[in-house]
Parts: structure tokens; sequence; C-alpha cells
């Protein structure tokens, strides 16, 4: 689901951080970094300890780097996004990974980047890999290995106690809230909006805002009767505002995540794939995504390349 192109936003402030549990959406360009200790919801790596066998499956030449070095666009909370310093990279993303990390006896570090060129990143050989809410597709396997660690998909947010009756399926009327740049904007919304006319009932009234967090304030503020959004950033927005926000409908147009790796080192895919597999047998992988409001996304496999 995550949008092909990252936004350029204005900072947001500290009171809009709140609101909406999001960071800044917004990055001068700088890139900025934090290391596999960095704050987050869960810090479940710090409890992770090396397997020795897994580690055996890292090839030769990323085991002796030393620290390596992650690209991630940190401008989509809960999964990436920067801490109240403005530089500190952390999220549900960032927690896996780091635990991935710790289980192949690695160390590694965040760079923020654009997303659009992350995967490019990769394959020119800037990072060994790249996490950032990437929605595995054709295209992108053309051009490099991804690893299944999550699915996400569209959630609908509404006010405490639905006041407006909101139904995803029955929308026809309604002010409905929406950020730009995302499926929902380019594709769902229009797409319900033609079956609203084709019926002869009134279309969906879509407010499209810059930022996340100006959507959630809009719904908390009475000026839309619900948003659109993917699942993880609806999930992370009711959980930092429970007692005003809930979630209406179920979770629909799911499609997984893939952690991006080079397309010629399959070996360090499937290493990162066991990791994943020893996390989710001891139940780590479950506490981080839980950690930060999103177990509901939790997959059972997590194939190297699998077909979308």
């Amino acid at each position: 689901m995550r949008r092909t192109t990252a936004p350029a936003l204005a900072g947001l402030s500290a009171t809009a951080l709140l609101l909406s549990g999001c960071g800044s959406d917004s990055l001068d360009g700088s890139k900025s970094s934090a290391s596999s200790g960095a704050a987050g919801a869960s810090s479940k790596a710090a409890e992770v300890t090396k397997d020795a066998s897994l580690a055996k499956l890292v090839p030769a030449a990323i085991a002796k780097e030393g620290t390596l070095t992650i690209g991630s666009d940190a401008s989509y909370a809960p999964n990436e996004f920067t801490a109240a310093d403005g530089k500190t990279i952390q999220g549900m993303d960032i927690d896996l990974l780091n635990a991935v990390a710790a289980k192949l006896g690695l160390k590694i570090t965040f760079q923020n980047g654009d997303f659009g060129t992350l995967i490019g990143g990769v394959n020119a050989g800037k990072y060994p890999a790249a996490i950032s809410s990437f929605t595995i597709n054709a295209e992108r396997l053309k051009t490099a290995n991804m690893v299944q660690y999550y699915s996400a998909g569209t959630a609908w947010v509404t006010a405490k106690g639905n006041p407006k009756k909101l139904d995803p399926d029955n929308a026809c009327g309604l002010t409905i809230g929406v950020q730009k740049d995302t499926v929902q904007q380019t594709d769902d919304l229009p797409a319900r909006n033609k079956k609203c006319t084709a019926a002869g009932k009134k279309p969906i009234t879509i407010v499209s805002e810059v930022a996340q967090s100006k959507v959630t304030a809009d719904l908390i503020a009475g000026k839309v009767d619900g948003f659109a959004a993917d699942s993880p950033v609806a999930n992370w927005a009711v959980a930092k505002n429970d007692a005003k926000l809930e979630k209406v409908g179920s979770k629909y147009a799911s499609a997984p995540y893939g952690i991006v790796v080079k397309k010629d080192n399959t070996a360090f895919a499937e290493a990162i794939s066991k990791a994943l597999e020893a996390l989710d047998k001891d139940g780590t992988y479950k506490k981080i995504l839980d950690a930060w409001s999103n177990g509901d996304g939790a997959v059972t496999s997590f194939p190297v390349n699998p077909k979308p």
C-alpha cells in the first residue's frame, strides 16, 4: 500500500505529533541515522540474542562489514518515522529489522532517504538492505529480492461510537478524509464515488490533506465523518486517540510488505527470512507488532520473493 513517492511535507508540530502518533512527514533532505539501540515502542532487539547457526547463513562480505547501513524513508508512522529529536529513526519496521540483525549477529544503523531512491540505493551498493513499508509487487521483484514480513491493507476510522453510522461500503454522501498521494486518495475513494453516482446517490466528499496528522485532526474536530488509510497508519491513529476514534469495517485489499535486498544477494535475503522465522517462533515478532498496535498484520511465513 505504500505510496510510490514520498510527499514533501512541512514539519509537524509537537502537538500534531501527539495528536496523530505520527513523526515528521517532512525531512529537509538531510540524511539522519539511528543505531540499532534506537528508542521505540518495543525495543525488543535488546532482548534478542545471536543465533550462531543463523549467523553462518550471512554472506561473508556482509558479515565482515562491521555496521551495516540500512535505508529507510522515515516519514511513515508508525512503521518508520523520526523521534522527537528529529534525527532518531524509530518504528515497527525499525524494531523488526533490529531484531533480525541481533539474531544474525549483525550491527546496523538506519539512514534516512527518499522513498523512491531506496531500491536503487540497494542495487547500487549504498545499502545492503532497505526497509520502508515496500509493498511486494511484480515490478519491484524484477530488480530486487524482497522478504515478506507484514501484510497491510486499507482500514477506515470514524469518531468514537460511529455517530454518523459510517459504513465503508456505503459512504455515499459523507465526508471522508484521506492523505494525498496514497492509494486511498488516487484509487479507492474515486472508485467508490463512481459507484455512488452510478447508483444515483450523492458522492463522497473527499477531503485530501498533505499530512496524515491533519487528516486525523480533521476527524477529531468533526470536520470529516471518517478517514481511509493504510491499516498500520489507521491502527496507530486509533491507538493514540482511543477515547475519540475507532475503526469501522474490516481491513481489505491487503498486500504484503517486503524487506529489500540486492537482486544478486539472495543468500542474504534467505538469512533474513530464516531470522524472521526464528523471531516468529520465539514470540518476538508478534510482540513487536503488538507494541506498535499492528498485530493484525502479522504473517505466518516469510518467503523470499513471494508471488504478488
